[in-house]
């Protein structure tokens, strides 16, 4: 996930700046992507130390909820996650993107440790997955990559664009994330909207707000046609939509099965990567 994020966002900057490519940055761009791949370790680890039982209803392979990784060894991969990323971004990225490093291992934290754990309240936690997700990691990786390239920050349309779109497309995946543990969350009487609005309800919103998201995108490029390569964006996007209104459909067919609930959670997940593999060339 984080990978192709940062892939495409860093060929983005470079793509914009051809001249100014120098290949002893990339041992940079490999600790910026160390540092990344640690906060999100941070992240993930903390959320399973204190999940672990909804992970055993929900996720029982999951290694703290299946017992191939103790909560000991797992505080301690998580404190060096933390530490290791810090130390990186600290020493080689400056005080800006340190503090959105920072900022994002705080929401993290709130995320999913008491007394905050704010994933028990919907809204706050859709805010947080967001804003990391989209907002955050989009933002922090250009800007580190045109400051690496000795510029200074400057949107792009096209930045600004997949930023807005993830930012969306990470809200829907905060919110479709539950649907397949919903049995885990009744269980522990984990509040979240498709424990309280059903499934269905909740696939429809969120296919729904994901197709408002490929309208969008449909239209961009005929309003700034300057910044957008409409040959790709259009029917790219179009064909985006059709199969998510088809993923839509086979799932209503399948009366919203456990199997077909995964199915259609793992199809949102193929979207959001198709973006990002699709961001350079628009």
């Amino acid at each position: 996930k984080l990978l192709c994020g940062c892939r495409a966002l860093v060929a983005r900057a470079l793509l914009e700046n051809p001249q100014l490519i120098d290949w002893r940055l990339v041992f940079k761009a490999l600790y910026g992507l160390v540092a990344l791949i640690c906060g999100n370790g941070y992240i993930v680890g903390i959320n399973q130390i204190y999940d672990i039982g909804i992970d055993k209803v929900n996720k029982p392979y999951l290694p703290i909820a299946a017992g191939d990784l103790s909560v000991q060894s797992a505080w301690l991969l998580v404190v060096a996650f933390a530490v290791v990323g810090f130390s990186i971004v600290v020493s080689n990225f400056g005080p800006f993107i340190t503090s959105l490093y920072c900022l994002g291992l705080f929401l993290g934290t709130i995320y999913s440790v008491p007394p905050f754990r704010l994933k028990r309240y919907p809204v706050a936690a859709f805010l947080i997955i967001a804003t990391v997700r989209g907002f955050l990691l989009n933002f922090g990786v250009y800007y580190a990559t045109r400051a690496a390239l000795g510029l200074t920050f400057q949107w792009s349309s096209p930045v600004a664009f997949i930023t807005c779109f993830v930012t969306v497309f990470a809200l829907v995946i905060a919110i479709t994330k539950d649907l397949p543990d919903v049995e885990g969350d009744r269980k522990f009487q984990i509040s979240t909207l498709a424990t309280k609005l059903g499934v269905r309800n909740i696939a429809f919103l969120g296919s729904g707000l994901l197709l408002a998201n490929y309208v969008v995108a449909i239209v961009v490029p005929f309003l700034i046609p300057q910044a957008f390569r409409s040959f790709v964006m259009v029917p790219f996007h179009a064909a985006l939509a059709v199969a998510l209104i088809f993923q839509t459909w086979v799932l209503e067919q399948a009366k919203y099965s456990k199997d077909a609930i995964s199915q259609y959670y793992r199809f949102i997940w193929n979207l959001f990567y198709a973006e990002y593999i699709f961001f350079p060339l628009i």
